[in-house]
């Protein structure tokens, strides 16, 4: 039947038809196949995906800003804020502000966590190579180098990456010179009390 236009409906379904299989679906296919081998070590430890990631990350690495920990580990800043509240209520996680900057912290492991993945590691070892059996170990090598060469070119390419970096940059040189210029007119007023002290 046309439709407006002169349009066949099997013209418009076949130009609006979608030529490419959802990548970002078979990711996430791939994923729930792969944790869904390591979700038992998970449990039988108290700890959720979320916390472990945070977990594997912070082992790896002294300590971390939120921020950081945003982007290692994929989770929203929202999330992220209740996630690390509840890792520190069960003695995962401890916060400490920065002395030179109070408004922001840095987050580490506990010892109880360290022991926790200490404890997990030959467990997600043994995991790996049973997949690594499974799928073959070249062929589990060649899937993460290319997994890594998808993050990185995607990386570089991503929408308003640049933009946001760009305001980043700016926004922490305006804060600097705020900051600065904060410092200079308190000195200045420290500076013109004592003299009136002296006089």
């Amino acid at each position: 039947m046309p439709i407006r236009g002169g349009t066949s409906l099997s013209m418009t379904a076949k130009t609006t038809r979608l030529h490419h299989r959802n990548l970002p679906l078979l990711l996430l296919q791939a994923r729930e196949r792969v944790i869904s081998h390591f979700r038992p070590i998970l449990n039988a430890n108290g700890v959720t995906e979320q916390q472990w990631r945070i977990v594997r990350v912070l082992y790896e690495k002294p300590s971390l800003e939120p921020r950081e920990i945003v982007e290692l580990c994929r989770i929203s800043s929202p999330s992220m804020a209740g996630v690390l509240a509840r890792m520190e209520e069960l003695r995962l996680v401890a916060r400490q502000r920065l002395k030179h900057d109070q408004r922001r912290v840095r987050v580490s492991l506990t010892r109880r966590a360290r022991a926790m993945a200490a404890r997990m590691a030959p467990q997600i070892d043994a995991t790996y190579r049973r997949i690594e059996r499974q799928i073959g170990e070249e062929f589990s090598e060649r899937f993460q180098r290319a997994l890594d060469q998808l993050l990185a070119t995607l990386e570089a390419h991503e929408p308003g990456r640049r933009a946001a970096r760009a305001d980043r940059d700016s926004f922490d040189k305006d804060d600097a010179s705020l900051r600065g210029g904060a410092r200079g007119a308190l000195q200045q007023e420290l500076l013109e009390g004592r003299g009136h002290e002296h006089a």
